[in-house]
This record gives C-alpha cells, structure tokens and sequence, in this order.
C-alpha cells in the first residue's frame, strides 16, 4: 500500500512538472509570436535586397574577398570623416582664443587633406568591386546601374570644386569664422584719428603714428597667414580696403571738405572761392602727410609678408576710395574756370602746394599700384602750367586793351593801374616769384626753348610802359584841360607813391620814381592854374578907388565883378565836385593850394569892398569861410568797387 502512494506522489509530481512546462513553452510562444511576426514583415524587403544576386554559391565566394579588399580603405576613410566632425567641437571662438582656434584649424586642415588623398583610392576599390560584380553577373543591371550612379557621383565630388565639402562644408565654415574675425578686428580698431587744424606755418608737420595696435596688427597678420593660404586673400584685401578706406574717409570729413565737389558752373571766378583754394592747399598737406602716410605705413605692417606690390596696391586703392582723387578733381575744376590774373595767383598757390607735397606724392603714390593718382596728378600739375603761363603772357595784351576803354569820369585812378602795380609786386615777392621762374622755366622745356633770365622782369618792366602809354592816351579823352591835368597828377603820383620802395620801384630805379614825383608837381601846378586860378582875376580892383567915379560907380562895378564871380565859381565848384583825388596827403595838399588860391584873395576883396554890397545879398553870396568850407569838401573818394583787367 505504501508502495502504491509514493507511485500516485511520484505520477502527481511529473503531472506538475509537466503542466509548469506546458506553461512556460506556451509563455514563450507567446513572446516568440511578435517576433515571427516582425520576421514575416521584413521577408519581402529582404527578399527584394537579395534578388538582385543571382549567382551561384561559388561566385558568391569569390566576391567576398573583393567586398573585404574595398571596404578597409572605405572604412578608413569614414573614420576620418567622423574625426574631422569631432574636431568641430574643439572649434573654439577666435575671438576669444585665436591661437587655440587656429590650432584645431589647422588639424582639420590635415585630416580634410588625408581625407582628399584617401578618398580617390577608396572609390577606386569600390569601382573594382563594381566592375566584377557587373563582368560576373553576380548582380542585375539595375543594381549595377544604381552603384555606378553612386560612384560617379563621388568622383565628381571628389574632383571637382566641391572637394573642399568632403567634410560636410566644416572647413569652409571655419573659414568664414576667421574672416570674421579678420573683419572685426579691423573694425573695431579703426578709429577716425582726430583732426585738428593744419599745422601753422613755421611749424614741423607731425606724423600720425600707427592707427592700429601692435598686438592687433600682429593678429591680423597670424589670420591673414591661415586665410591666404586656403585662397582666401582676394576676399581679406577688399575687408581691408573698405574698413580702412571708410575710416580715412571718416577722418577727412572732420576738416569740412564739401567744397571739393563744387563743380565749374557754382563760381563766377577764381576770387569767389580763393579761401577754399587757400584751405585746399593746407587741408591736401594735413591729409598726405597725418592720413595717407599713416596708411601707407599701416598696409606695409599688415601686408609685408605678402610682397610689396599687393599693399602698394592695397593702400593705393584705400587712397583712392578715401579721397585723395576729390583733392585733384578740385585743383582740375580751378583750372577750368575762367581766365583772370587772380587765378594766376592761385593757381601759382595750387603749383606750390604740389611742389612741396612732389617727395611725399612720388614716394607714398609711386609704382604700377596708383597709376590713377599719378596720372590725375600729372594733368592736374600739366593743367597748371599751362593755365599760368596762358594768363601771364596775355597781361600785357589785357593791359593794352584797357587803352581803347574810356578814362574813368572822375579823374580818379583807373583801376587797371592800381591793380597792376600791386599785382606786379606780388609776382616779384618771395611768395611768388620763385615759382612762377620755376613754371616759365618748365614752358619753356616743353617747348624745348632755352629760358631766359630776365623774361620775367622784362615783362613785368613792359606792363608799366603800357600803363604808362594808357594814362597818356586816357588824358587826351577829357574834353577840358584841367580834368587832363588832375588825372595825369593823380596818376604819377600814385605811380610814385605804392612804387617807390618796392621790389617793382627797385627795378624801376630812383630816375624813374623821381620823374613821376616831378610829374605830379608839374601837373599840380598847371591843374590849379588852369581851373581855380582863373576865379582870382575876377575880382579886379582897377577902377574902384574911391572917389574917382563917385560912390555909385564904385558899388555897380563890384557887383558886376562879384557876379562875375560868384557865377564862375559855381559854375568850377559844379565841374570839379565829381572829380576825385584817390590819396589823402595829395588830396589834401591840392585843396590847401586852391584854398590858398581862392579865399585870400576873396576875403581881402570883401573886407575893402563888401560894405558897398551888404546889404544885397545877390553879390555877397559867401563868406570867406564858406568857401573854405565848400573847397575842403572837394575831391572826397566815393565808394568803388575792386577789380582787376576786364578788357571790352
């Protein structure tokens, strides 16, 4: 009995060790289910991979050490390719760590290289893969198809100008960092130098000292190594020339250069803008000499490694952007104006700033780089001689043509006369004369004539005898005598007084000063005796002693006399109170002498003779002292305007 229980125990026990197993396999089946369902889901698409392969076991052995052979190399080369975008994270901000980022830079640069050497060999593999895999019918055409597709595809990445985005365009990228870093170093550092007023004469121009840092020429100059040698220095030269050109340009306006763009059709003449022309020849100084030579500088420091015809090129275009061709345009507009002896003044001015500026011009715009300013430059300097020389040489005919132009209506001094004496002087000044000698000298080699010493004085000398001749003939165009005299008086002393110590007087000599001294003292003479001096022997006392014809006789003949008078002195107070005498000290001397010529000879008649008429106020019109008066107020200068030669 005992026997038959453990058996029931025993069956009980493999019943329920059964049953635990029917449990677990049907949990497994359960799990097993979404599997062999994913499995049946993924046999088409398999099947569809597969089917292209046709080949027989043996050929599929065959090609397994070919897809070894390629894939090495292939895979060497995604390496590279996952290294160099685990280089981007090391990238960090040049503006913050410049060599550090230069550093990664350059890694990448070499793995991009590797990775442009290595590329070419990977997809040779795998053309020879292709190749059996096409000769050995291991796959269909259109299988085949698709891979030559991909590989040429890679070829002509590989090839072409895109080689440089086998990284995905990381390198570029980096690149384009670095130039904007370039860019804002050069930004942030150019500051418009503060301009202040052009250096007074007798002063030593100072030069402006490097507008940028050392520390950020040196960083410039690190970035630019890096960007020129991956092609980029096209690109770092038109960054450099618009930041620095913009900056210069910021500078120059502080001097108020608006009058620059004033074009020929804005000015009547030269003397309407000669203090522009006066502040063009300070404001060129002040911008070569602080400016331009801080910028020529600065591009030798920054481009010096580059070779010396790409920052000549460089600083002559920033010079050319900046402002320097609006100097030269403006010298050109003087030049075109009209012709006028004040523009030869300034256009001798133009000359001499030129002159003084030929070092710094020839040095900071020499060489093929500033063609353009050198050219300008030329014809504006070519513009100038010939200009001068065209007025200068034309004086005389100018003067010579005043000669037909009536004599002034006031007897005054013409003012072609009082222009030219003054103008001559100036010629002959320190100011002047050396650079005209020196622009007569340079016409004359043009025309491969041999100047001569004394042409410049020899014309100067020829323009007072033409003045000379003019007062001649402009005396003989009065229609009475004494407004001849009074001009011809006013004249020669002038002549005599603003010569007479000058360099022109000098050349003149003291025979020549003195005869127009005698001159005026002759014509003095004559004038008051042929105008104020015929008024005296109006008064006549012959007949009037008293007694001899009776009272009543006596009383009509001074009358008649001082109607006489009276009648000729308005009538030669009318005439000559238009007349003007220029100078004080001879205007003055000319009306004491008339005074004394008049009112003398007046009062002594009025106090032997005025009882007989004083109580008819007809014939004792005036005073001694009123006539004194009305002669004093003679000759008063009016208002005139100034001039030079205006010929008809």
């Amino acid at each position: 009995m005992d026997k038959g229980i453990e058996n029931l125990i025993s069956a009980r026990n493999l019943l329920k060790a059964s049953v635990e197993k029917s449990k677990a396999l049907s949990l497994s089946l359960e799990k097993s289910g979404p599997r062999l369902t994913e499995i049946h889901q993924r046999l088409p698409s398999l099947e569809v991979a597969i089917r292209p392969i046709r080949a027989e076991r043996e050929a599929l052995n065959a090609v397994g050490g070919h897809i070894n052979r390629a894939v090495v190399p292939a895979a060497a080369v995604l390496k590279v390719f996952d290294a160099i975008h685990g280089l981007e994270k090391s990238l960090s901000d040049p503006l913050h760590d410049l060599p550090g980022y230069l550093g990664v830079l350059k890694r990448l640069q070499e793995a991009l290289r590797f990775l442009g050497d290595n590329c070419g060999m990977a997809i040779q593999w795998l053309a020879d893969i292709v190749e059996y895999l096409e000769d050995h019918k291991v796959a269909d055409e259109w299988f085949i198809s698709g891979l030559k597709n991909a590989l040429n595809n890679l070829r002509e990445l590989e090839k072409g100008e895109e080689k440089g985005f086998l990284d995905g365009g990381l390198f570029e990228s980096a690149l384009d960092r670095l130039e904007s870093e370039f860019k804002r170093l050069l930004t942030e550092n150019s500051v418009p130098l503060p301009m202040s007023s052009p250096t007074l004469p007798g002063e030593n121009p100072c030069i402006a000292p490097s507008p940028l840092p050392m520390a950020v020429i040196q960083k410039l100059q690190t970035i630019l190594s890096s960007l020129i040698a991956n092609g980029r220095l096209e690109k770092c030269v038109s960054i450099y020339i618009e930041v620095r050109s913009s900056t210069v340009r910021a500078s120059l306006q502080a001097l108020d250069l608006d009058y620059l763009e004033i074009s020929v059709s804005e000015f009547n003449n030269v003397a309407s803008i000669e203090a522009y022309i006066s502040q063009w020849g300070k404001h060129l100084e002040f911008a070569v000499k602080h400016l331009f030579e801080a910028e020529y500088g600065l591009c030798n420091s920054v481009f010096d490694k580059m070779g010396i015809d790409l920052w000549k090129s460089c600083f002559g275009k920033i010079a050319a952007q900046a402002g320097i061709l609006a100097f030269l345009q403006f010298g050109k507009t003087v030049t075109e104006s009209k012709k006028d002896p004040i523009k030869l003044l300034k256009l001798m001015d133009i000359f001499a700033s030129l002159s003084n500026l030929r070092l710094d011009f020839n040095r900071l715009f020499g060489g093929a780089p500033c063609a353009e300013i050198q050219n300008l430059t030329r014809d504006l300097i070519k513009r100038v001689i010939e200009g001068a020389c065209e007025i200068f040489w034309e004086l005389l005919l100018q003067v010579e043509l005043q000669r037909h132009n009536p004599p002034p209506f006031d007897c005054s001094i013409p003012r072609v006369v009082s222009f030219i004496t003054d103008y001559c002087n100036k010629l002959l000044g320190e100011d002047y004369k050396p650079i005209l000698t020196q622009i007569l000298v340079i016409e004359r080699s043009w025309k491969n004539e041999k100047f001569k010493e004394g042409i410049l004085i020899d014309e100067l000398l020829n323009l007072v005898k033409a003045i000379e001749l003019n007062l001649e003939k402009w005396a003989k165009g009065y229609e009475d005598a004494a407004s001849s005299y009074l001009f011809l008086m006013s004249n020669h002393w002038h002549l005599y007084k603003y010569l007479k110590g000058t360099k022109l007087g000098f050349l003149l000599g003291d025979s020549w000063l003195k005869e127009h001294e005698q001159y005026k003292e002759y014509y003095s003479t004559i004038y008051v005796r042929e105008s104020w001096g015929r008024l005296p022997p109006l008064l006549s006392r012959e007949g009037l002693i008293l007694f001899s014809g009776g009272r009543g006789t006596a009383r009509n003949l001074v009358k008649q006399r001082l109607k006489s008078f009276n009648e000729a002195f308005d009538d030669m107070y009318k005439k000559q109170g238009s007349l003007v005498i220029m100078e004080k000290d001879l205007r003055e001397k000319v009306i004491g002498v008339v005074v004394q010529t008049i009112v003398p000879v007046y009062r002594s008649y009025m106090q032997n003779y005025g009882a007989l008429v004083e109580q008819d106020q007809k014939y004792a019109k005036y005073t001694a002292q009123s006539l004194e008066k009305m002669l004093s107020s003679l000759f008063q200068p009016k208002a005139v305007k100034s001039g030079g030669l205006k010929a008809k």
